[in-house]
Formats: structure tokens, C-alpha cells, sequence
């Protein structure tokens, strides 16, 4: 939510655009478990290490692709690498 706010979303506004996209209730999204369990399913990377689940840059991809953003470290690294589109 805090890169919807960075886009000059107000926090409500930025919690429904995330829950939205993320096929959750802004509720959701301050329960611990449930983000938990949705961001090992989602792939998006998880506070704790967990093996096999995306981690630092990876993860950011992700997290671009499905709240449909650009995130500068992300567009950078596709640059780098000749991925960008």
C-alpha cells in the first residue's frame, strides 16, 4: 500500500486498489495469517525466509506485475538485463 501512496493514493483509496487486486478485502490485508498464506501462493516473498518462495527481487517483479506498477529497482534490473519490455 505504501507505493499506492507514493502514486499520491490516500490510504483508504490505496488499501482498495491492493485488496482489489490481490482478490481480498482490505481487511485481509491486516490479518497476518491470511497475507501470510496468500503471499506464499502468490509467490510475492514473505517476511520470514521460507524455501522456495520468491525472495528480494523476484519478488518485487511480482508484486509489479500484479498490481499492475512500474517499481524503479524492477524497471533498473529489466534494463540491466535486457528484459525490459
Amino acid at each position: 500500500m505504501a507505493r499506492m501512496q507514493l502514486k499520491k493514493m490516500r490510504i483508504t483509496e490505496a488499501k482498495r486498489y491492493v485488496a482489489d487486486k490481490l482478490h481480498v478485502t482490505p481487511l485481509d490485508l491486516s490479518d497476518p495469517h491470511t497475507m501470510r498464506n496468500l503471499r506464499e501462493e502468490l509467490d510475492i516473498g514473505v517476511i520470514t525466509g521460507v524455501p522456495g518462495v520468491a525472495k528480494g527481487i523476484a519478488a518485487k517483479v511480482k508484486i509489479a506485475e500484479l498490481l499492475d506498477i512500474k517499481i524503479n529497482s524492477v524497471e533498473q534490473f529489466k534494463k540491466r538485463t535486457g528484459l525490459h519490455s
